[in-house]
């Protein structure tokens, strides 16, 4: 399983999760105390925002205790809205495509989790995506193939309803297809204004998910930064996560029941 982190606030300087605590970020993709595998070491990710609408990225296939630029780089950007992660593949090869953060128009993506049968689930989640969404996917992950099924669905005006609905159609599909269903989903996405995130499984076994307060702002995390642990609570497993100006707000998440016929066609701008 992947770890991730994110910020929403003031702006922050990217070291202040990536690279400066002690259970950093970097430090969690050679030393994760909180997932199955210890070692997240199938490349790392980071998209922030600025003065532009859409999010800057920088994604390798390199560890990220093993990437100078990823420290120099954290070190020098200011953002008030950030996303960073590290991979360990569960499905997908180690390549620079597969990395998150995932972005598409002023939207980034990054989860940790994993759809049990993908590779017989994937095709018919393809053919749900109109052309301009199905060419934006580059990678073989079912990640970014969820994000981009979120899009479909409405992510641009309902950003939470649009996930609740993308995760009632992999849910549906897979019974349909499959006769079983397993999905882990604990994942966070972004407009450049609000950071959202989810974190359901269909057996309650979601990976983890944490927030704290964090300067100006709060912080989403797979795993603690540090040892404090008055200053870290965990977000229960089935719930949705809005982190706007009116600060954090934590609701009940429920997938969206629905059958597997194509959805009415949702318009996106780049």
């Amino acid at each position: 399983m992947c770890r991730w982190a994110a910020y929403r606030g003031d702006p922050l300087y990217l070291e202040e999760l990536v690279s400066s605590p002690a259970h950093s970020l970097i430090e969690q993709s050679h030393c994760a105390t909180r997932a199955k595998t210890a070692t997240n070491g199938d490349g790392f990710g980071i998209a922030w925002y600025g003065d532009r609408p859409e999010p800057g990225r920088y994604r390798d296939i390199l560890p990220a205790w093993s990437d100078c630029n990823l420290k120099s780089l954290a070190r020098q950007i200011r953002s008030p809205l950030f996303l960073a992660h590290v991979r360990a593949a569960t499905g997908g090869g180690t390549r620079r495509d597969n990395c998150h953060p995932f972005t598409h128009g002023t939207w980034s993506f990054m989860h940790n989790g994993q759809i049990s049968g993908f590779e017989r689930l994937r095709r018919p989640m393809e053919a749900m995506l109109d052309d301009e969404l199905f060419n934006a996917r580059s990678g073989t992950t079912d990640s970014e193939l969820m994000f981009l099924l979120a899009l479909q669905f409405g992510l641009r005006e309902a950003p939470i309803a649009a996930m609740a609905e993308m995760v009632g159609f992999v849910e549906d599909l897979a019974e349909n297809t499959i006769g079983s269903i397993l999905l882990r989903f604990t994942a966070a996405f972004s407009d450049g204004k609000s950071l959202y995130a989810i974190r359901y499984a269909t057996d309650r076994k979601a990976p983890t998910l944490y927030a704290s307060p964090l300067g100006a702002g709060h912080c989403l995390v797979s795993e603690p930064l540090n040892d404090d642990v008055d200053a870290w609570a965990e977000i229960p497993d089935g719930s949705a996560v809005i982190l706007g100006k009116a600060g954090i707000e934590v609701t009940d998440f429920r997938p969206e029941k629905r059958n597997t016929a194509k959805p009415q066609r949702v318009p996106i701008s780049a």
